[in-house]
């Protein structure tokens, strides 16, 4: 298993966006390593996309955007969900990729208790979802994705056969781009 490094995300977000399907989340907390593959992601790039949480400049908010790409962008929505990001591209091109599934590979166990369902495929599928099981919240936001030990992207080789695009979900803006990138027949995908 190989950590990817600074080179893999500060290129163009819809290039790294696919990229990212088959790699794993690795989340060190609590003692245990849980580990997830990433199966579906979406992919949002700065000023010329409406969608991007970086459309109307810097903010407070997204500033983790226009740092270098290999961040961590973590926040809050809906009111009851953290959403975990990836942030891409060279510094001050904001850039991010939305993991919004995973297949979980290691620490089931204290994913399900996190999620409090014994239900493998309702533990990842989904942002709010894969974010619970793994505790990732807003103290992780701008963590270096490249050297942290508690949470990174890495690589053990495996190939992802058939991807699948669409748009976007839950959007209003950029909704005819396709950006939505999936393995698929892949049952943790979110519905």
């Amino acid at each position: 298993m190989r950590r990817l490094g600074r080179r893999f995300y500060e290129r163009n977000t819809l290039e790294v966006a696919p990229q990212l399907l088959g790699k794993l989340l690795v989340r060190r907390v609590d003692g245990w390593e849980l580990v997830g593959r990433i199966v579906e992601v979406e992919a949002y790039r700065g000023r010329d996309d409406p969608a991007s949480h970086a459309s109307r400049g810097m903010t407070p908010r997204n500033q983790v955007m226009f740092r270098e790409g290999g961040l961590a962008y973590v926040y809050f929505t809906y009111g009851n969900h953290y959403l975990f990001n990836v942030t891409t591209e060279p510094r001050g091109r904001p850039g991010a990729v939305l993991v919004r599934a995973l297949e979980p590979i290691a620490g089931v166990e204290y994913m399900m208790r996190n999620r409090g369902t014994r239900d493998p495929r309702l533990l990842t599928s989904g942002p709010g979802r894969l974010t619970k099981a793994l505790k990732i919240d807003k103290r992780l936001n701008g963590i270096d994705l490249t050297t942290s030990n508690e949470l990174f992207i890495a690589d053990d080789g495996y190939v992802v056969e058939r991807v699948a695009r669409s748009p976007r979900i839950g959007v209003s803006g950029g909704t005819r781009r396709k950006w939505r990138f999936y393995v698929e027949g892949n049952p943790y995908v979110s519905r």
